[in-house]
């Protein structure tokens, strides 16, 4: 039986990832900040910090046919120590990257296409850019490697009952507002441009379906689901499952408003969900095999999420948050104005 390390992989991704791997015959072990337990022969977590002197521990004397880091270094140096690590302990290392580091564009975008490291939008993103930037460059010293034991995935915004994704609203604004009877903002810039987003099951199966392929290594790819709808779109499932209800505001209202305000925060908005994003997931689809038609679609997966959801409010209480609070208080202030 072949063995899979998933490291921080009990969340958004790891979760439906390792349940297909199960399902696909393999044993899984788990790295994880959290406590679970396993019933399941098969499938162990291990209840870590998995750090790089942690995972040198831990991977003495072990050898995995793939490991899948879940975790985002954002300082360079460290993050080639780890996959020089891992790299190591694997026949098959799966690098996280994101669709993040793509460029703007108006044609589609297939796994060749521009990433911001090399058409950066402004130096400050080279030098400040915490996200796309150091996934860009973890994919630039992999592919610099002499081996070709690596695989690298791009997934699209990837939402589950662990996060819910709406332009950069999330869970507490949703859920909380909602139930108080509070309307939500979001930027009237993004409405209509189409959105990166789609249900985190559909990638894990991609995932576990890219581990153990012969054709997977040494190769990028692009995950997500194949459908085009806009942030409008995401918005309308919202209001009809959920009765959320909206106010489309100036993005720059938006940002000062809605978020925290910082440079991630713009970053976010003016580099990605400002852009319409048309993504061309032939590659993965071909490789994996799997047919998109059993894909579950935006829509019916924002209606099985607030389904777990309301089944789980010990999941709904910890996005109760300091920062989630102070950004409800900001949006409670714009409205107050009387704005909208």
């Amino acid at each position: 039986m072949k063995s899979v390390l998933l490291i921080a992989g009990a969340g958004t991704l790891g979760t439906p990832a390792y349940h297909e791997l199960i399902r696909r015959g393999y044993a899984v072990d788990v790295i994880s900040l959290e406590d679970y337990a396993s019933v399941n022969r098969r499938l162990s977590f291990v209840k870590a910090r998995a750090d790089l002197a942690y995972l040198t521990r831990f991977l003495d004397g072990k050898r995995y046919a793939a490991i899948v880091d879940f975790i985002h270094t954002r300082e360079i140096d460290d993050l080639k120590k780890r996959m020089d690590l891992l790299l190591s302990h694997t026949d098959q290392f799966v690098y996280l990257s994101s669709y993040r580091t793509y460029a703007d564009s108006a044609a589609v975008i297939t796994e060749g296409s521009p990433q911001w490291l090399e058409h950066p939008a402004n130096d400050r993103m080279l030098a400040e850019d915490d996200y796309a930037i150091p996934k860009a460059q973890g994919e630039r010293y992999l592919t610099a490697q002499p081996q070709r034991n690596w695989t690298i995935i791009r997934p699209l915004i990837s939402f589950s009952h662990f996060r819910l994704d709406l332009v950069t609203v999330g869970a507490y604004a949703l859920l909380y507002r909602t139930k108080a009877g509070k309307r939500i903002l979001l930027p009237e810039g993004c409405r209509d441009k189409l959105a990166g987003v789609g249900w985190a099951g559909n990638v894990g199966r991609q995932i576990a379906h890219l581990i153990d392929t012969r054709d997977a290594l040494g190769e990028a790819f692009t995950l997500g689901t194949p459908e085009e709808i806009t942030w409008g779109d995401v918005a309308s499932y919202y209001e009809e499952f959920l009765g959320a209800s909206f106010a489309w505001v100036p993005t720059e209202d938006y940002l000062a408003f809605a978020t925290a305000n910082d440079y991630m925060d713009r970053q976010m908005i003016w580099c990605d969900r400002n852009l319409s994003r048309r993504v061309d997931l032939s590659k993965v689809l071909r490789v994996t095999g799997l047919d998109p038609k059993t894909f579950l679609s935006c829509r019916a997966a924002v209606a099985h999420e607030l389904t777990v959801l309301s089944e789980r409010p010990d999941l709904v209480a910890r996005f109760d948050t300091p920062r989630a609070r102070a950004i409800d208080a900001r949006t409670d202030a714009y409205f107050a104005r009387g704005a909208q």
